[in-house]
């Protein structure tokens, strides 16, 4: 199972608002790809690296610029952010 805390619920909203301001096409796109790499970790939990700088793992998405911060927990996969990889990663 899949669950979006509510941070990373935020981030893909902000990232498909920002986007749809100036391409509606590409902010549909966008999220899309996200859906779906996250989707890949129910069957590969492991395929993010691991960073000792926070908890869990990140999951890159080079094609949009994007990373997810994630771990398992069990059965449940916890997205925890959807970042842009310019983005200043958060120490917590």
């Amino acid at each position: 199972m899949i669950f979006w805390e509510e941070e990373s619920l935020n981030d893909r909203e902000k990232i498909f608002e920002f986007l749809f301001d100036f391409n509606p096409s590409a902010a549909e796109r966008t999220d899309q790809i996200i859906e779906t790499k996250v989707e890949y970790l129910l069957e590969h939990p492991l395929m993010g690296v691991q960073r000792d700088v926070f908890r869990g793992r990140v999951l890159i998405i080079p094609e949009i610029s994007m990373i997810i911060s994630y771990w398992v927990d069990g059965e449940t996969i916890r997205i925890m952010r959807v970042l842009h990889q310019k983005q200043k990663f958060p120490s917590e």
